[in-house]
Parts: C-alpha cells; structure tokens; sequence
C-alpha cells in the first residue's frame, strides 16, 4: 500500500493567513529552517492506480496538482476512487465543494457526521446541488473492502469537544480510519484528531504505521500564545508534551513508523532546529510534512 501526506498542517495551514506567531514568522521571513505546509489530508492506494482521500482539506486542488499520480487520465476523469471522513471539521471537508466539477463525488462517513454536513453546515446540500453525492455510511468496527485488496475498519475516537452544531453526544463524531493492505496484511491507522488515547489504543495493535494528531506541543500552548482561551485537550487533541501526553505514551509503542500529522501553525516541531522537534525525532517520531510519501 502507498500512502501519501497530501497536507501535514492543522486548519488554517503554515502559516496560517492571519498570524503572526513565531512559527508563522519564521516561514514567512526564512529566519529559521522550516517549510510551509497545506491543510490535513491523505491519499491511500494499494496499486498507486486508484487513490482514497482521507479528509478533503480547503486546499485540496493545489495537493492534486502537486501529486501527479492524482492527475486526470482523459478529457474528464480522475483517479480519486472517494473521500473517507474522519469528522465534519471545515479543515476536513470544506475541500468536498472543490470537487464539485467531477461527475459526482464519492463520500464514507458517520451518521454523525453527515447529519452535520446535511442539517448544519449544509455543505452536502450545497455540494449535492452541483454533482451527485454518494454517500457511504461508515459503521464503526465494521471491515470494509475497497478496492485491490484495500480495505478499512473505523473506529469511534471519544471527545467532549463542544459541537458548533447540533448536540454533538453521539458517537462518530470523530473516528480513526485502520487501513489494512489484505494481500500483505499490513495496516496504517490514520488519527488526525484525538482527545484522549487511552479508549483508541487497542486500536494500534500491530499496524505498521501510525499517522497521529500533533497539533499542539502543550495542552496551554493557545493560551500561553495569547491566541486562544482553550487547551489543546478543551479542543479535541491530545497534546504531544507534559504527563499523559501522546509523546510519553506513544513513543515505547512497538511500530514501525510513527508520524505526528495535523500540526498547528503554533507548534514549535514545525521549527527543524528546535529543541522540541529533537525531542520528537529523539524518542523514534516523525514529524509529517506535505509531499512525504510512504510505502507500507
């Protein structure tokens, strides 16, 4: 199976357009060793043929231009086969109304989530009035073939994070994806948003390769910025430093690959030369950047 990091940022990208914090700075100066990147995304395929989206970020026409293997064939066509969401975020599905031109669009998702694309945002009735929509409900701890030997299993990611629309206590809001090559029986779990690993460890029993929320460095990083009255935690992510933190609980892990993804435009891993990114690389962590491909 290959997999490419399509976008390795949180919402808003790096730099994100209306910051000014260090990290922000730094891309746009060059006074440090770092590189800009687009919002969250992934394309999974098991013959490099036909490709599955996780998530479909605001940027999503620039990553398919710059992945040549997600160029069009013909006249009108692509080799994006669907979209599989992990939840409702803008960051994660605002890209779904870029794909309005195609002949119709693919989509796996939760219950939860397409009530909130369909009764709150709207987004799935404003991107149905344009192209046929497809929806395939995802049912958490269900095995799912794709295609090629490609198949998934979701599973439910817990958060107390407050919903902007409707209830938000319903499970699904937030799920992992584990994909499993069936020829080679080597999976990827991909977990771009978790609040709290311990209900989702069981989950990354025995996969090969772990693609995991990095988005802030300190559960107070937002707040410490002056930039947000929320912790990481308040927000939906484990942070990657302090006690109980993703980098102390995640690091003796036996897997081969382990890849902090969805990274803020605050968080100082994104810095190459600082020491929290030694850190990271010290304890056999990776931090994503966009355009890194892997093949599992």
């Amino acid at each position: 199976m290959w997999l490419r990091v399509l976008g390795s940022a949180a919402g808003g990208g790096f730099p994100q357009w209306n910051c000014g914090c260090p990290g922000c700075r730094a891309v746009r100066d060059g006074s440090r060793p770092c590189r800009p990147r687009t919002q969250s995304s992934v394309a999974v395929s098991a013959d490099r043929r036909r490709w599955y989206l996780l998530n479909a970020s605001p940027d999503v026409q620039r990553q398919v231009e710059s992945f040549p293997d997600l160029h069009p064939r013909a006249d009108r066509g692509t080799p994006m086969e669907a979209v599989l969401l992990t939840d409702a975020e803008l960051d994660h599905t605002l890209g779904l109304l870029l794909l309005r031109e195609g002949r119709g669009v693919d989509v796996y998702g939760t219950e939860a989530v397409r009530s909130t694309l369909a009764d709150g945002t709207g987004l799935l009735r404003t991107l149905e009035a344009y192209c046929p929509v497809r929806w395939h409900p995802v049912v958490p701890d269900a095995d799912v073939p794709l295609a090629d030997g490609l198949s998934y299993r979701a599973f439910d990611v817990p958060t107390t994070k407050r919903a902007r629309f409707g209830a938000g206590t319903e499970k699904g809001r937030v799920v992992g994806y584990r994909l499993t090559d069936e020829r080679t029986g080597r999976s990827v779990v991909h977990l771009p948003g978790v609040q709290d690993l311990a209900p989702v460890r069981d989950q990354l029993a025995g996969c090969a390769c772990l693609l995991v929320d990095g988005t802030c460095w300190s559960d107070d990083e937002m707040i410490r910025l002056g930039l947000a009255g929320k912790t990481s935690r308040e927000m939906g992510h484990v942070p990657i430093d302090g006690p109980g933190g993703s980098l102390e609980q995640l690091a003796p892990l036996p897997i081969e690959r382990k890849i902090y993804l969805h990274i803020n435009n605050t968080n100082p891993i994104l810095l190459d030369d600082s020491p929290e990114r030694r850190r990271v690389e010290q304890h056999g962590m990776e931090v994503a950047v966009d355009g890194m491909e892997l093949r599992i």
